[in-house]
């Protein structure tokens, strides 16, 4: 029998664990179970649960762990055990084959095992299959990373981009600026450019004027997320200050996406992940996530050919990394 895949997503708040088949490929989980993260002492105990007695079934495994990776090893916030360990888990495991990749790596390597129905494409450009490609995911944060093209294959390589300096494109933005710095001082584009930033742009356009928010919206904001409360208001055309809350993030996503295809010559394309966009993709496909990505200068032309696809599929960094463990296990890397 061919050994078995481990592949895991490991979040401050969940993990997701599944084994695969080989023959089955990355996108088909012969088993799978979602763990609360502090719910163990250490993830090895939760490895172990999860596996049962398929636990000399395992030929390798990957993990995608919210954090950078060192060493092989990644040391997490707010979680009892602190520290995932390559060599731990190798031990434990009985197994050679095991290797920790950044949560943004794991996403990367999923964008390159998804099928197309499970794209939604916001510009199909020309692109260049032999170019450098992107991935910025916006979420609870802003993720990127880049996928480099060796001559055969995209390689991802991980990046902490989202916390770069928040570049303003216009007045507007300008403005959102000076808010946020009496909040923050040094303000990168991750403070803007994700969940909570959605509700920072809300008040910072509610506070200067620019929106009204009625008691019903302030009660219900005060009970559930704001962020979510904001995005789906807008949607549904219940809140113009939300509504504009959404096509400021949009643009500014959009600018900053565009920001990394120039930063990695990504001709080859760049993918939007993250949990916000496939929420609010009408948003997304009105125009003004383009209408950033392409504002730019002497380099419009060139940015007008990269395809850009939003990820549908929220699976995409657990079936990233089975997909990487498979070819750890082939001999592949």
């Amino acid at each position: 029998m061919e050994p078995l895949i481990l592949a895991g997503d490991v979040g401050g708040t969940k993990i997701v664990l599944a084994c695969f088949s080989p023959e089955q490929g990355p996108l088909n989980p012969v088993l799978e179970k979602i763990y609360p993260t502090t719910e163990h002492t250490n993830f090895e105990t939760i490895v172990s649960e999860f596996l049962g007695d398929r636990a000399g079934q395992i030929g390798a495994a990957c993990f995608g762990v919210a954090g950078p990776v060192k060493g092989g090893e990644v040391e997490m916030i707010n979680v009892p055990w602190r520290v995932i360990s390559e060599t731990s888990l190798r031990q434990h495991l009985k197994i050679e084959k095991v290797e920790i990749i950044n949560d943004m790596i794991a996403m990367a390597y999923g964008a390159l095992a998804l099928p197309e129905d499970r794209f939604m494409v916001l510009n199909p450009g020309s692109g260049d299959a032999r170019g450098n490609a992107a991935l910025v995911a916006a979420g609870t944060g802003l993720g990127e990373a880049m996928l480099y093209w060796d001559g055969r294959r995209w390689l991802p390589s991980p990046s902490e981009g989202g916390h770069v300096d928040f570049g303003p494109t216009c007045e507007l933005e300008d403005k959102l600026l000076r808010y946020m710095r009496k909040i923050f001082g040094r303000i990168s584009v991750e403070r803007i450019c994700s969940g909570p930033g959605i509700h920072f742009i809300y008040k910072f356009l509610r506070d200067t004027g620019r929106g009204e928010e009625p008691a019903w919206l302030t009660e219900r904001m005060a009970r559930e997320d704001p962020s979510a409360v904001i995005s789906e208001l807008a949607l549904a055309g219940q809140s113009p200050l939300c509504e504009r809350t959404i096509e400021l993030f949009v643009q500014i996503y959009g600018t900053e996406a565009g920001n990394m295809a120039l930063k990695v010559l990504a001709t080859g394309g760049v993918f939007i992940g993250g949990g916000i966009a496939p929420k609010i993709l009408p948003k997304m496909q009105s125009g003004l996530f383009m209408e950033g990505f392409k504002n730019k200068g002497r380099f419009d032309e060139i940015m007008e050919k990269i395809p850009v696809r939003v990820i549908l599929d929220a699976k995409a960094p657990l079936y990233g990394a089975a997909y990487h463990a498979m070819q750890m296990l082939r001999g592949e890397l």
